[in-house]
């Protein structure tokens, strides 16, 4: 690279010096322009949540204070399109190349590539870079070459890949880039408005975003906490997990890092023989290749932030409850450990990762809520929210990957409550209504003596609410409703020729109307890669789809026997049964959108205005899980 060449380095969710490979390119040689692109409009109905833009704008001044050290101004512009921000910059300073780390989300995938295809156009070089995983995802296949659609496979094959620790050095200077850009300050992005900034200071007292800060976290879980992971990460309550999980959405800290660090004190406590020390790091790897599989499914499956990866769900009678999904919103479902979980989400925009599977198993498979708005309301109230980790651990969830939980299962929250919070003291935080109930009966005050409940200042269906729906009577719907969608699955099969269509997509188009917009995203073919660091896009021709494993007879039998009716059916999707991407594939060479039926939360979701109430096993957890 010349000396006097000019580089635009666009920030986006690689907020750091550190270990970032598209600085340390850019600023090797030449000077450099560090500019970062808001532009609402692009974000669609995954524009983030209030507490999720409190910590960008923190970790923005941060990334801001630390580039100014280095010598470099960043750039905030405040944009309709991110592609005509781009050129403006280019245009300003007279860059010739452009860099960024890759994205991996739906929209980002299409969006990259069509900036890098117009940048070409122009003659404008564009190079981008991983700076967010271990591996690509176009990088682990199985012995076929196929896609994986299991976790322990795919994990497997990605260890096997590691190589010697690779690592960026963060320059110890850049030089800016001459030119007159438009620019605004930070707070004209907006990030963050007057009546939310009253709430948002109590976030400070207990996180300090920024790339410096997330070295300091690592340090201190690693040397503190990581050796007792195992044990501590089942207590909910308390900060018994890393708390590393919104610095690495934001890419303050490097996964690299992340995974070094413990991989190193794992071979150390594995010399000396620590069981429970190895125990827990390979624990907290496995949540960390967790990370990196969410987003291998959500670049090669780029529609699951919308359909269901496995075809099962297409035919599932899901109950589009808007009383229902308010309760659960509002911790009113009756059923302590859920209304302390979501709660606590509420009021802090954090949950620990066992009580986000309990809470989003009871969405599901108690209220039969579709899977789609419970993970946009995550996105919308989480501190972490971060969109390829949610899809995966909500289809885990509702049974829609080939290794989640069974359709057929259905935990109990009072068991599950004296597991994870035994003494109560979890509930009694966050249900101050139940702060004086005996723990005997805190997880099902329902069967308390009435001499308890009063002695407490409990009242049921007054002060705190009866449970929504029986534990019995949810079982028997989720029978009901999995009856249903077999039915309906075996009749279609039973009317194709050869019964071996294989349709990934589900009936949430029928769970009722909404009145947000529909995030429709175009794709163009991409232009050819000018290097092996270049992001690519899906190719529909390695996918190996498996199939959800087999029902055994007895089972089959048994739900047919019962030949209950649900209510709420809906009607099958006619919507193409192939493999359609929302990114353009390149073995497919043709225009693509999303599906026209392209899911939406209710307008209900809204935050500002419907609450007004307030001022399993390992392996079950971490697909929800929040490291």
């Amino acid at each position: 690279m010349e000396s006097n060449s000019k580089t635009i380095v666009w920030f986006r969710r690689d907020l750091r010096i550190e270990d970032n490979p598209a600085l340390a390119a850019a600023g090797r040689n030449g000077s450099i322009l560090p500019v970062f692109l808001w532009c609402p409009k692009e974000e669609g109905q995954f524009y983030p949540g209030r507490v999720s833009r409190w910590w960008l704008k923190q970790s923005l001044i941060h990334l801001e204070q630390s580039l100014k050290s280095l010598g470099a101004e960043l750039v905030f512009i405040k944009a309709q399109s991110t592609l005509s921000a781009l050129l403006e910059c280019v245009d300003a300073v007279g860059a010739t190349k452009v860099v960024y780390n890759h994205l991996y989300d739906p929209v980002s995938l299409v969006r990259d590539h069509n900036i890098k295809q117009k940048l070409g156009e122009l003659g404008i070089s564009v190079q981008s870079y991983n700076g967010d995983l271990l591996n690509e995802p176009w990088e682990v296949y199985n012995d076929d070459g196929k896609v994986f659609t299991t976790f322990d496979a795919y994990w497997e094959k990605s260890l096997r890949m590691q190589n010697e620790p690779v690592s960026h050095l963060p320059p110890w200077r850049l030089t800016q880039a001459a030119g007159s850009v438009k620019m605004c300050s930070i707070q004209e992005l907006g990030l963050e408005n007057e009546l939310e900034k009253s709430s948002n200071a109590l976030l400070g007292k207990g996180w300090a975003p920024g790339w410096s800060n997330a070295d300091k976290a690592l340090t201190e879980f690693v040397e503190n906490n990581l050796l007792a992971y195992s044990k501590d990460r089942l207590t909910v309550g308390g900060n018994s997990t890393s708390l590393l999980s919104p610095y690495l959405h934001f890419g303050e800290i490097s996964v690299r890092k992340v995974f070094n660090s413990v991989r190193l004190k794992q071979i150390l406590w594995t010399k000396e023989g620590n069981s429970v020390g190895d125990e827990s790091a390979n624990l907290y790897l496995r949540a960390i290749g967790l990370r990196e599989y969410s987003r291998y499914i959500c670049f090669n499956f780029p529609f699951t932030h919308e359909r269901s990866l496995l075809n099962n769900l297409k035919f599932f009678p899901w109950n589009a409850d808007q009383a229902h999904f308010k309760a659960w919103r509002q911790g009113r479902t009756g059923y302590p450990l859920v209304d302390a979980g979501m709660r606590e989400l509420w009021a802090t925009g954090w949950v620990h990762n066992k009580i986000r599977v309990i809470v989003s198993s009871f969405f599901v498979k108690f209220l039969l809520l579709p899977w789609q708005w419970g993970m946009k309301y995550f996105w919308d109230t989480l501190l972490d929210a971060d969109l390829e980790s949610d899809i995966i651990g909500w289809q885990y969830i509702s049974g829609s990957l080939p290794d989640g939980h069974e359709l057929e299962r259905l935990d109990n929250p009072e068991v599950q409550g004296f597991n994870y919070d035994p003494e109560g003291e979890y509930v009694r935080h966050w249900l101050p209504e139940l702060a004086r109930m005996p723990a005997e009966w805190i997880h099902h005050p329902w069967d308390a003596p009435l001499t308890v409940l009063k002695a407490a200042g409990v009242e049921l269906g007054m002060n705190y609410p009866s449970p929504i729906i029986d534990v019995d009577v949810a079982r028997d719907r989720l029978t009901q409703a999995i009856f249903i969608m077999r039915e309906k699955e075996a009749a279609v099969n039973a009317a194709d020729a050869n019964g071996t269509v294989e349709v990934v997509f589900d009936n949430s188009e029928n769970v009722g109307d909404s009145a947000n917009p529909k995030d429709v995203v175009k794709g163009k073919v991409p232009c050819p890669s000018s290097s092996s660091y270049d992001q690519r896009v899906p190719s529909m021709g390695n996918v190996c789809m498996n199939k959800k494993r087999s029902k055994p007879e007895e089972k089959r039998k048994k739900l047919k026997d019962i030949g209950l009716n649900c209510k709420n059916e809906g009607k099958i999707s006619n919507m193409d049964g192939d493999l359609c991407s929302t990114a353009e594939s390149s073995s497919m060479k043709k225009q693509m959108t999303t599906s026209r039926n392209s899911f939406s939360v209710p307008r209900a979701i809204s935050m500002s205005y419907d609450r007004k109430t307030f001022g399993d096993e390992a392996s079950s957890d971490e697909k929800l899980q929040k490291e």
